[in-house]
């Protein structure tokens, strides 16, 4: 008899062994060498130092939208967001650099990354309103919201605030050096990735270990033996959807500022739905979408430079990203009927 570890490493085994094959698949398709493209792919993402910075760079942005579905989740809400809640959170971050970019970093700094994390809060918060007051369905209001903030972003870099000097180009003034979330490593890398980190830490303590982490599960599981057990649906809901969007909104300040250094049309690359899959792809688990993100963006990190050095399409590299992603989703849907079977 199969134990629920077991079947968990056998979905593993058989997502890895799907993607290998469909990936080979599609490149022999496209012309390419299966072994060797995918042996390039392994190098550009994790290969030597900058391979390893690169990935990690993209799979920041990533792992705090994941980690902005995965809470709200647990409260048995489904949030498609991410996106929006990244843009809103780099749009209200960069009107404090607009507004006093003259500003010591003392002050400047905390004050464009806790603008950032209110904005992304704001905007998840709106939705969660929506949802506890109005029982407006939250996947449709934070798809709908997501849009909304995009096309805020461009009206501003391409109206009030479109820098002058862009020579035409729909962006900011560049971020004075007291507005940049430090690096680490000597990198690319930046802040994001350890508060990233250490958020999925906290988070998975906080709901595992925790008298709230209990609130959330009853009231996932009914509403009404929760209000008896004095938990309130309103507030949680609100709790989870304004600090998830908060991670969002950093993961888009933080982009902003460490990586393109001013706000433009055009700064986030899909992050959000791809933070969406990875939370999936996880089980709803912190400490899991952590890996699972840093290989979501080897793998993205890996098709850039495949574009790059190989003159693989662009596109080719979102179809293998969207093979994993079909891969690992039917893989755990297998394993989670047989663990059903088996419980």
């Amino acid at each position: 008899m199969m134990t629920l570890g077991n079947i968990r490493i056998v979905a593993i085994i058989g997502g890895s062994a799907a993607f290998l094959i469909s990936a080979s698949i599609f490149l022999a398709a496209i012309g390419r060498p299966p072994l060797t493209t995918l042996s390039q792919m392994v190098l550009y993402a994790f290969g030597d130092s900058y391979s390893l910075s690169e990935s990690l760079v993209k799979a920041t942005p990533i792992l705090l939208c994941a980690l902005a579905v995965i809470l709200p989740a647990r409260l048995g809400l489904i949030t498609v967001g991410g996106e929006g809640q990244l843009y809103f959170g780099a749009l209200t971050g960069t009107a404090i650099v607009v507004g006093f970019p003259a500003a010591p970093m003392l002050v400047l700094l905390p004050a464009m990354i806790l603008a950032g994390a209110a904005g992304g809060a704001a905007w998840s918060g709106f939705a969660g309103l929506l949802r506890a007051r109005c029982n407006v369905n939250e996947t449709i209001s934070t798809l709908l919201m997501n849009y909304i903030a995009v096309l805020l972003v461009n009206y501003l870099t391409y109206g009030a605030w479109k820098d002058p000097a862009s020579l035409g180009w729909p962006a900011t003034m560049m971020f004075p050096p007291a507005a940049v979330v430090p690096s680490v490593f000597g990198s690319r890398v930046h802040a994001g990735l350890i508060v990233g980190i250490v958020a999925a830490i906290l988070l998975h303590i906080a709901v595992t270990h925790t008298r709230w982490g209990i609130a959330l599960r009853v009231l996932a599981g009914n509403r009404k033996v929760a209000a008896m057990a004095g938990f309130d649906f309103v507030k949680q809901t609100l709790m989870v959807m304004a600090i998830g969007g908060a991670l969002a909104g950093f993961a888009g300040i933080c982009e902003t500022s460490a990586i393109q250094g001013r706000l433009q049309a055009g700064i986030s690359v899909g992050y959000g739905l791809t933070g969406f899959l990875v939370a999936w792809l996880s089980g709803q688990n912190f400490l899991r979408a952590v890996p699972i993100a840093i290989l979501i963006g080897g793998l993205i990190a890996a098709g850039d430079a495949l574009q790059l050095y190989s003159k693989i399409p662009s596109a080719s590299a979102t179809i293998l990203q969207g093979l994993l992603f079909i891969a690992a989703l039917a893989a755990s849907g297998l394993a989670g009927r047989r663990a059903v079977r088996h419980g």
